[in-house]
């Protein structure tokens, strides 16, 4: 990869658009990116990383701080780089997330970050990508580096690459993860754990599944043992039998503790032994129980044939008495039937009068309405004739009258209308009127207006102009306010101090005094213990006993101890002589301190005492709150000046629609002058001699309406006397041809509905009944059936008995059949499992020894991990490509060397990096080399590291390649040394840049970029 060229603009340090050219440098293949401390040299780097990745190291997410603090709300933000592969040449255009004015009304809105990556294809630009998504992954496919080995191999950030030489085996191992993207090799050992836990678990449980079903099994013949102890089994079953050999004999005190539960229940069957043992005893206790249940069956058999027996019997004893029962009932029910006979004819009869009126009902009903409807017709006619005289109007044909009439309402109603919104027509001609007077005071106001506003938009500039002025002072009057902070501080201190070493010099004073006390209390109990050492000896003489001192075995004069000091005492003397001087010590440290702190903050403070700095401090604070206040206001009067300059604009789209809607008001007003003269003309024609439409238009629809109402009522007569007379010949007609005489006997036949609906029900139920209860009574005669009453007690009792000696046997041979099978199911269960259980302990050792081995446990006495292993391959490879340089650039003095010693405090291991020092022919740890030694050995590493990521991404080609700082801690043989190497990395076309600050770099390195901060606050990039 190649970068050719950089744009910068509105980033960082740099306000105005910067360009560089890489490829100028190509020629000298190393140049010098100076400057002074903060003017922005990194940032270059950055600009790069950010273009290409979206991001910058040094801010760890903070991307909005990208954008310059010099940039006006309009400035743009943004990074172009140009750059090259084996793939072809590509354009990057990025900006971050930053906040712009809006375009409309006032205040600011985000405008969103940014990028669009190009390609160059004959001579012209073509888009590849314009989405953050899309660009990511088409910048990876074309560089073939993630960010992190990026900044690894190309930009080799300040002090970032002696990091990877001093870093322990934790932190290495994660830089090399991110590099070489081993997390898969994680994966695997996790993989491994989880597999290895899987079978742990499956064995567990099948070990634990084996244990079950054997308790199973031996709680099943348990059940069984105790069933017999009890006397369950019948007195004939032979003694071998399930009864009393499953699991051991059980003496009948041992069942009455288990019946009792004063036993374990368990131990009457749990025996010592291997599962196969257990197995074994669990088969022989089948083979009794299938005998035992062959046994149960057979007796369930019997007993089933002979219940069977006894309730067949019994049942036909049964059927006898109820036939018995129901032949006595019928011959009662068909006495009671005979006797209601009379009363059944007589509703039989009125049933059947009812059906033979209910046929004249519908022609009597009808000929009376219409009769009644008849007379009604005649009363309205006579009312519409009597409402109709009323009106006084001589009309020869009354329905063609009223047809005329009826024509000449229609074009009433319209004027009837016009009348009614006259009002509203004379309101619109009013607000027509008014409209028109507001149109033209509206423009006389805008003319107004107009040219008012250009004399206050050259007042609000000016103002503009001053504030600016103001605020642009922020920084430089922020400093000062800061400078007098720290000298009002440090004036405070300067007071506390004093205070402070008052006290502090007078505790030393007092502890000084105590410790003196101290050393001559010692000094004395020492004499005093000297001088008592003959008394002391002389306590210890006895007559008798040599002298310890002369061996006399007389004492004629022994001293006497009237001044006794022991050693404790001496002890006790020493030791608080000894914690005296400690606190003189601590005292005159307190003081030793605070005399320092008290010359560092009297420098500090400049000379000014608390009250000058204080006054200071306010000053600088006041002069910078106006500074920001002047920022503010600034913005306030560039928002009123955007406002007004809104404002002209708008006032003279406005004159075009005013002098369009005035023209419009006023052709409006013309035509609803004419409007109203016409419809006013239109009323009074139709008003005739009335007070209005339309009280003429209500007289003359009552007319009219009064005319309608007599033709119809007439009509209705004529038809209504017409259907009575036909009803009334249909009726008779009826009567005529029937059984009744007149209409008086057909209503006094005729029943309800539901009265009808009794009657039949009544004759046709006791028809049936009486039918019915002779058929039974015919079949039940016929069985000649005793007349004495039949008693069941006898047979239901033995049928009973029979019952339950059956239940009896079918819950023994279910009990018996449940227990073999269940016993058999358990035995067949646990023998599968049993038999899985070794393949699965196998599998089991196997994964858990590869697990562990991965995982770096168990076997693996080096504790390393899958990952690790690989890793550390890796590490052997960028080490040995570091020697290659590291050689000549020490002399033959240094190499660095992989280290696969075993980690402390459980650490992984195989990442350890140490130092082999020719000259003592011992190998040490990389911190103890020295600052220069420590910057060379880290860039062969660094340089080793970026050969062997860059084979692994594919081989590809590093054509620039950037140092950031470091060379400030070479002397001048060891700058000479790292200058060599650099100038060997340029070989092969390759382009080099370094960033420092170093003279003697900027006297050997003549091509150069000089980053200067201007006297503005933005810096500028310059090429040398």
């Amino acid at each position: 990869m190649q970068l050719h060229r950089l744009e910068v603009e509105g980033f960082g340090p740099f306000r105005a658009r910067q360009l560089v050219d890489f490829d100028v440098f190509a020629d000298d293949g190393i140049f010098l990116i100076a400057g002074r401390t903060g003017a922005g040299k990194s940032s270059i780097l950055d600009a790069v990383c950010f273009a290409l990745y979206g991001g910058v190291p040094r801010y760890e997410g903070g991307e909005k701080r990208l954008r310059s603090d010099h940039c006006e709300p309009d400035d743009v933000t943004q990074v172009v780089v140009e750059f090259s592969t084996s793939a072809g040449r590509y354009r990057v255009t990025r900006s971050p997330e930053y906040e712009r004015p809006k375009k409309r009304g006032g205040g600011l809105t985000v405008q969103p970050a940014a990028v669009q990556l190009d390609v160059l294809v004959g001579g012209e630009w073509i888009g590849l990508a314009a989405k953050e998504r899309e660009a990511a992954h088409e910048l990876d496919e074309i560089l073939q580096l993630s960010r992190e080995q990026f900044l690894q191999v190309i930009l080799l950030a300040q002090n970032r690459f002696s990091e990877f030489l001093l870093a322990g085996s934790k932190d290495r191992q994660a830089l090399l993860r991110r590099l070489f993207g081993t997390e898969r090799f994680e994966d695997v050992q996790a993989r491994f754990d989880e597999r290895r836990r899987e079978a742990e678990r499956a064995l567990g449980s099948r070990l634990a599944t084996v244990a079950a079903r054997l308790d199973e099994g031996e709680r099943i013949v348990f059940a069984a043992e105790l069933g017999d102890a009890i006397g369950s089994e019948p007195a004939d079953e032979p003694a071998d039998e399930l009864g009393g050999e499953l699991g051991g004999e059980l003496s009948g005190e041992r069942v009455g503790e288990i019946v009792d539960g004063a036993g374990d229940p368990a131990e009457s069957v749990a025996v010592a032994g291997t599962t196969q043992e257990r197995l074994a005893r669990l088969r022989q206790a089948k083979a009794r129980a299938d005998y035992r249940a062959e046994r149960r069956v057979a007796e369930h058999a019997e007993a089933e044939r002979l219940s069977s027996a006894a309730d067949a019997a019994f049942s036909a004893l049964r059927d006898d008495q109820r036939a018995q029962v129901e032949r006595d009932r019928a011959r009662a029910a068909l006495a009671r039937l005979d006797a209601e006979e009379p009363q059944i004819a007589q509703a039989r009869s009125e049933w059947e009068n009812a059906r033979a009126a209910e046929i004249l009902r519908a022609p009597i009903n009808a000929a009376a309405t219409a009769v009644a409807a008849s007379a009604l017709a005649r009363d309205a006619e006579s009312r519409a004739h009597t409402a109709w005289e009323a009106y006084g109007i001589d009309a020869p044909d009354l329905a063609e009258w009223a047809e005329e009439r009826t024509r000449q309402t229609g074009s009433w109603e319209r004027a009837s209308q016009w009348e009614l919104s006259a009002p509203e027509l004379d309101a619109e001609l009013v607000a027509a009127r008014e409209e028109l007077d507001a149109l033209l005071a509206r423009r006389e106001e805008s003319e107004e207006e107009r040219r008012a506003v250009p004399a206050r938009l050259e007042e609000l500039t000016i103002q503009r102009d001053e504030a600016r002025r103001l605020a642009d002072r922020a920084d430089d009057l922020a400093s000062a306010e800061r400078a007098a902070a720290d000298r009002h501080a440090a004036a405070l201190d300067v007071v506390r101090l004093d205070a402070e070493l008052v006290v502090a010099d007078r505790a030393l004073a007092d502890a000084s005094a105590v410790l003196a006390t101290a050393q001559s209390t010692l000094a004395q109990l020492r004499k005093r213990r000297l001088d008592g050492f003959a008394g002391e000896l002389a306590t210890a003489l006895h007559e008798g006993e040599a002298c310890p001192v002369c061996g006399s075995l007389e004492h004629p004069a022994p001293a006497e101890h009237a001044d006794p000091v022991s050693a404790e005492d001496i002890d006790r003397a020493e030791a608080e002589r000894d914690r005296l001087a400690e606190r003189e010590r601590t005292a005159s440290d307190v003081v030793a301190s605070l005399r320092l702190a008290h010359a560092a903050a009297l420098t500090k403070a400049d000379g000014r005492d608390v009250d000058t700095a204080s006054s200071e401090q306010a000053q600088a604070a006041h002069a910078l709150a106006q500074s920001r206040s002047a920022a503010e206001r600034m913005r306030q009067l560039e928002e009123h000046r955007d406002a007004l300059t809104e404002r002209i604009r708008r006032l003279d789209e406005e004159r075009e629609a005013d002098e369009a809607s005035l023209a419009s008001a006023r052709e409006t007003h013309a035509l609803l002058t004419q409007r109203v003269e016409e419809t006013r003309a239109a009323i009074a024609e139709a008003r005739g001699g009335f007070a209005s439409v339309a009280e003429r238009l209500a007289a003359t629809i009552a007319e009219v309406a009064a005319a309608h109402a007599l033709i119809e009522a007439a009509a209705e007569r004529t038809r209504r006397g017409e259907t009575a007379s036909t009803a009334t010949a249909e009726r008779d007609a009826a009567i005529e041809d029937s059984v009744f005489d007149d209409v008086a006997s057909v209503e006094r036949a005729l029943r309800s509905a539901s009265d009808q609906q009794a009657l039949e029900a009544r004759v046709t139920a006791h028809s049936v009944r009486r039918e019915k209860e002779r058929e039974i009574l015919f079949d039940l005669e016929l069985r000649t059936l005793p007349e004495e009453p039949i008693d069941l007690q006898s047979a239901e009792q033995e049928s009973q008995a029979a019952r339950r000696r059956w239940m009896t046997a079918v819950d023994e041979a279910s009990r018996a059949t449940a227990m073999a099978e269940q016993l058999g199911a358990a035995i067949d269960a646990a023998a599968s499992e049993h038999a899985r259980t070794a393949d699965d302990a196998a599998e089991y050792e196997v994964l858990r020894d590869l697990a562990d081995t991965i995982a770096g446990r168990g076997a693996n006495t080096r504790k390393m991990t899958l990952e690790t292993f690989v890793l550390a391959a890796e590490l052997e490879e960028i080490v040995d490509a570091a020697n290659r340089r590291l050689g000549d650039m020490s002399t033959g003095r240094y190499q660095l060397r992989h280290s696969d010693a075993l980690a402390a405090r459980g650490a992984a291991s195989g990442l350890g990096i140490v130092v082999f020092d020719a000259f003592t022919g011992q190998t040490r740890p990389a911190q103890s080399l020295s600052g220069g030694e420590t910057f060379l050995s880290s860039l062969a590493l660094a340089l080793g590291l970026a050969e062997v990521v860059t084979a692994r991404a594919g081989g590809i080609r590093l054509d620039t390649l950037f140092i950031d700082e470091g060379f400030g801690s070479l002397d001048g043989d060891t700058l000479e040394v790292a200058m060599r190497t650099l100038d060997e990395l340029r070989q092969g076309g390759r382009t080099v840049g370094v960033i420092s600050h170093v003279e003697a770099m900027q006297e050997q390195i003549p091509a150069q970029l000089r980053v200067r901060a201007t006297s503005e606050g933005p810096s500028v990039i310059e090429s040398r």
